[in-house]
């Protein structure tokens, strides 16, 4: 593959990657989209073609000619290798506005509906230390940089690794020493377990032949001070189990909730495991405007709190929620995907009745906690697939929504979703999306009979490439 000489980058992808257009032949009629990772808009980049598709390419910079003054110097000191946070050496201004294009460009150009002005996207109040949940695996063999394998030097660091996932590689675990998106707590009960294990000589998991003590570490720190830890183990050692876990409680009195979970399954997902209370509570709480919310080891919040309230006043104000009605005036609201019921939650004050749907039901039976701990007692909870619970004859025994709040996961919507939504014809519907593609995707549907009227992109995850759109839709 072909090395090309001082290529202009001039765009960021929705996927994260920058762009070029270039051709990649003296001969070739039109220049090719080439897409590069950590790459800047006004770079000057000499980059070599890693492969050649039909109507793209992908490549990397191997020598940066002038670098854009759009440029920064990346804080991590694990940047371009673990993966997590592509954009760092994009100034946040920078990364907001590529994240507003993302937004508007997706909507224009798959939509291709009606839409009004797109309003300037929110950014996050902290751009670091933001993530109140990190999840780490542990591994006997540290991933190790090309660069160093081809030094040739001997290694004279511990071969075990506690961090993430090199991108695309299963077996393969990036040890981290400092993560910067989560409060620096964090990486002390991380590197306390790491350095306590490898001071007892406890194993860490083999990926590949599926043995070991030390499996999966969760971290999770609350807005209201609250602290949890899990440790998955992948072997049932009752006695090393209690001496780690006891290491831990010792070494921080700021755990709130200390659990494990023994997982002897191949792959590393949990949510069939039991979670074992080892001190404290089983649940850490979270705060907005007064009401709790309870968090357990399997639950699904979102992980930047401080961003979560702003989205969800986004929410609740698209939704028409936000004035002091009458009781007999407020609105029948519907809240489609509704997880532990946050979101439904957090309107129900300001409405008549909420019905939250998920296909979750761990999540649904969280999301009736919640309501019982914030004596809300106008909301209602359904677990199943949606396609399946939202049907006309739901909405007929149940009463037809005024307003219809929807996020989804980043698939976007099932057709037949779409349809009920369409035949219940609530007056007002707020999407809610973390994929503003397949957000698009459904507002072409939702056109048939509905307008939109405000759409307002939220940052949730500073860094990144990700990105949330709230759109409000009226009836036509």
């Amino acid at each position: 593959m072909p090395e090309l000489k001082s290529v202009m980058i001039n765009s960021v992808a929705a996927e994260g990657k920058a762009v070029a257009k270039v051709r990649l032949r003296e001969d070739d009629e039109k220049p090719m989209v080439v897409f590069i990772p950590f790459g800047a808009p006004g770079d000057v980049a000499d980059v070599q073609i890693d492969r050649k598709k039909h109507s793209f390419a992908e490549g990397h910079i191997t020598k940066l000619v002038a670098p854009s003054e759009s440029r920064t110097e990346p804080k991590c000191r694990h940047f371009t290798i673990c993966g997590g946070c592509k954009w760092q050496h994009l100034p946040y201004e920078e990364q907001l506005r590529w994240k507003q294009v993302q937004v508007e460009d997706a909507l224009t150009r798959i939509a291709k509906v009606e839409l009004p002005e797109i309003s300037p996207i929110l950014g996050s109040r902290n751009v670091w230390a933001y993530r109140n949940k990190m999840e780490y695996t542990f591994s006997n063999k540290k991933w190790r940089t090309w660069e160093e394998v081809k030094s040739g030097c001997e290694f004279s660091d511990a071969p075990e690794a506690l961090g993430f996932h090199i991108p695309g590689a299963f077996d393969k675990v990036l040890h981290i020493e400092q993560c910067l998106l989560q409060d620096d707590l964090g990486n002390r009960i991380r590197n306390h377990i790491y350095e306590y294990a490898l001071d007892k000589g406890y194993s860490f998991y083999d990926i590949r032949n599926n043995v070991g003590l030390l499996r999966t570490l969760m971290i999770r720190l609350a807005s209201t001070g609250d602290v949890m830890v899990v440790v998955v183990f992948g072997e049932d050692s009752k006695e090393a189990i209690a001496d780690i876990m006891d290491s831990v409680k010792s070494a921080f009195s700021e755990i709130t909730s200390l659990q494990y979970i023994v997982n002897l399954k191949v792959n590393d997902s949990y949510a069939d495991q039991e979670v074992i209370l080892y001190d404290g509570r089983d649940f850490i709480e979270e705060e907005m405007e007064g009401l709790k919310f309870r968090v357990n080891a399997k639950s699904f919040y979102q992980t930047n709190s401080a961003q979560a309230y702003e989205l969800y006043k986004v929410t609740r104000r698209f939704a028409g929620l936000e004035e002091n009605r009458p009781e007999s005036e407020r609105p029948l609201v519907y809240d489609l995907y509704t997880g532990t019921g946050t979101i439904a939650n957090f309107v129900a004050r300001h409405a008549r009745h909420v019905i939250g749907i998920e296909y979750v039901e761990e999540a649904i039976a969280d999301a009736k906690v919640n309501a019982e701990a914030n004596g809300l007692d106008n909301t209602e909870f359904y677990a199943g697939d949606m396609k399946n619970v939202l049907t006309d004859e739901f909405i007929a025994k149940h009463g037809r929504p005024e307003v219809m709040i929807i996020d989804p996961p980043r698939a976007g919507m099932h057709e037949d979703v779409v349809n009920v939504i369409l035949n219940a014809e609530p007056e007002v519907l707020v999407y809610v999306s973390c994929n503003p593609a397949t957000q698009a995707r459904d507002l072409t549907l939702l056109d048939a009979k509905y307008k939109v009227t405000d759409v307002q992109p939220v940052d949730m995850f500073p860094h990144t490439h990700h990105v949330e759109n709230v759109v409000r839709l009226i009836k036509k």
